[in-house]
C-alpha cells in the first residue's frame, strides 16, 4: 500500500501542510535517527548511516549551538518523530501546561496517546508516517466506529481494531505474517489472533523511549 500523504485533519475538523520532502534530511539535521522510515533505518540504507552530516553544504568547521539552538533541535525532534506540525505542538504544549504534573512529561505522554502513535506501538505500521496513513484512509476503528483523526487522543480501555473489509486486503495479511515478532509496550494490550489492541492504561513517561529532552523543550517556549 502505497500513499502520498499531504494533509492531516485536526479534531476540530481543520487542516494543516505536511512536510513532504525527503524525511531522511530530518534525522540527518536533528542528529540521530528518529525512525521515520521504520525497519530501514534498521538497514544499511539508512540515510544517518551512509552520510551522517547535516543536509546542506558543509562550510568548514560547525559553530557550537547556543543554548537556544539547542532547545529549538529538542522541539524539532519531538515534532518530527510524532508527525506534528507546529500549530498541534503548541495546542499540545498548551494542554500539557495546564495539567498538574510536569509539564515536559505530560507533553509527552499527550504525543504517546495520539491514535497514529498508538497503531504504530501496537506494530499494525513499521513507522508513524504509515500508521497516520491507516487511519486517514479508514482503515482502522476506535471502539468500533471508523475514524480517520490520527491527532485523536486515546483513553483508558479504547480499543483499536481493522474495519472488516481491511482485513481482506494485502497489507493486512502482511501484518498478520510479521506481528509475532513485534513488541507491545505495557501500557497497551494486543490479541495477535485477532489484531485487536487495547489501552490498558495511560502511558507514564518511564514506559516510553524519549529521543528528546521535554525540560529542554519547556524552556524553549518559556522564554
Amino acid at each position: 500500500m502505497v500513499v502520498v500523504l499531504l494533509r492531516e485533519g485536526e479534531c476540530k475538523g481543520r487542516e494543516m501542510a505536511r512536510y513532504i520532502a525527503a524525511v531522511c534530511r530530518l534525522c540527518r539535521r536533528s542528529g540521530e535517527k528518529l525512525m521515520l522510515k521504520g525497519s530501514r533505518c534498521l538497514t544499511a540504507k539508512c540515510a544517518m548511516d551512509r552520510r551522517g552530516k547535516p543536509p546542506g553544504r558543509q562550510l568548514g568547521r560547525r559553530r557550537r549551538l547556543s543554548d537556544r539552538g539547542l532547545q529549538l533541535r529538542e522541539k524539532q525532534k519531538a515534532r518530527h518523530t510524532y508527525g506534528v506540525m507546529e500549530r498541534q505542538f503548541r495546542r499540545l504544549f498548551a494542554q500539557a501546561e495546564k495539567q498538574s504534573g510536569i509539564t515536559g512529561e505530560d507533553l509527552l505522554v499527550l504525543l504517546e496517546r495520539r491514535l497514529d502513535n498508538v497503531v504504530y506501538r501496537l506494530g499494525f505500521a513499521d513507522s508513524r508516517p504509515q500508521a497516520r496513513q491507516l487511519v486517514q484512509h479508514g482503515h482502522i476503528l476506535l471502539n468500533g466506529r471508523k475514524t480517520n483523526i490520527p491527532s485523536c487522543l486515546v483513553k483508558e480501555d479504547d480499543v483499536i481494531s481493522w474495519k472488516e473489509s481491511s482485513t481482506k486486503t494485502g497489507y493486512y495479511q502482511q501484518v498478520v505474517q510479521n506481528i509475532p515478532a513485534k513488541l507491545v509496550l505495557g501500557w497497551l494490550s494486543l490479541d495477535k489472533e485477532n489484531l485487536v489492541g487495547r489501552v490498558v492504561s495511560l502511558p507514564t513517561p518511564d514506559d516510553i523511549d524519549a529521543k528528546f529532552e521535554g525540560k529542554t523543550i519547556v524552556e524553549y517556549y518559556s522564554r
